[in-house]
């Protein structure tokens, strides 16, 4: 059976997340349905993340097996066709082979988180930031998050129902952009546990407000203990922006 991977693009707001739920709307079961209208039956769509419930996504990657060896063009244009009216597109496709796994096959993981800085709420990005009306010092978020670039135990940043066999991680970047009324904080990793960004913005923002000083992100990693944690970021400043592999399907993809 051919393989075919996958590169989505979808607002998360509608859905209750990533993975297909029996009395609940996801984007896997949005696109799973597109496919059983190609080819009538089940399909089982493997992706590289599980994101939550109001999490975006403008670089998922999935894959899935399929009878007919399509034209990969033409069976982008049938899915986005059935899609709607979703917000789920399907923004390339490609023929990969038989070992290709969109999850086991990942090397990172490359998410935005975005914040709206501003007292006035937000409409052209309604549910796509985190609008925060108190100004943050960025310098002193960078401090903080400096504490947890490299490999930590991250027990105090990742959710009570976390199925991880282990709280290490290793982080290998969290960087800060700003202008105009936007931070952009950008994370990268080889994986990453349930809640882990969200979790570490929820803290970061706490030292931007001058409620802890930047040491302070250092004392709540190393108390591996989830009540040390800040506030949980809102789902909706999340995105998940691209996964990397070794052979990459998408490298010729702007």
């Amino acid at each position: 059976m051919p393989r075919f991977a996958f590169l989505v693009e979808y607002d998360g707001g509608p859905f209750a997340g990533w993975q297909r739920q029996a009395n609940a709307r996801s984007v896997q079961g949005a696109i799973e349905a597109a496919l059983a209208r190609l080819e009538p039956g089940d399909h089982l769509l493997a992706a590289a993340g599980r994101t939550d419930t109001g999490v975006h996504g403008t670089g998922q990657v999935a894959h899935v097996d399929l009878t007919r060896d399509w034209d990969p063009f033409r069976l982008l244009e049938a899915l986005n066709a059935h899609l709607r009216p979703d917000p789920v597109a399907i923004r390339a496709v490609r023929r990969v082979a038989d070992d290709f796994h969109a999850r086991f096959s990942a090397t990172e993981r490359r998410y935005l988180y975005r914040i709206q800085n501003r007292r006035a709420p937000p409409v052209l990005e309604r549910g796509r930031v985190w609008n925060i009306k108190t100004r943050l010092d960025v310098a002193a978020m960078a401090e903080g998050a400096a504490h947890l670039v490299g490999h930590h135990d991250f027990t105090t940043f990742r959710s009570t129902y976390c199925q991880a066999n282990s709280p290490l991680k290793t982080l290998d970047e969290i960087s800060f952009s700003t202008w105009a009324e936007e931070i952009h904080i950008r994370f990268r990793a080889r994986s990453f546990l349930h809640n882990q960004v969200r979790s570490i913005m929820g803290s970061l923002v706490q030292v931007g407000l001058g409620t802890w000083a930047p040491e302070a992100i250092a004392r709540a990693r190393d108390a591996r203990d989830r009540a040390a944690c800040g506030p949980v970021a809102p789902p909706q400043g999340l995105c998940l922006t691209g996964v990397g592999y070794p052979d990459d399907p998408f490298a010729d993809f702007g």
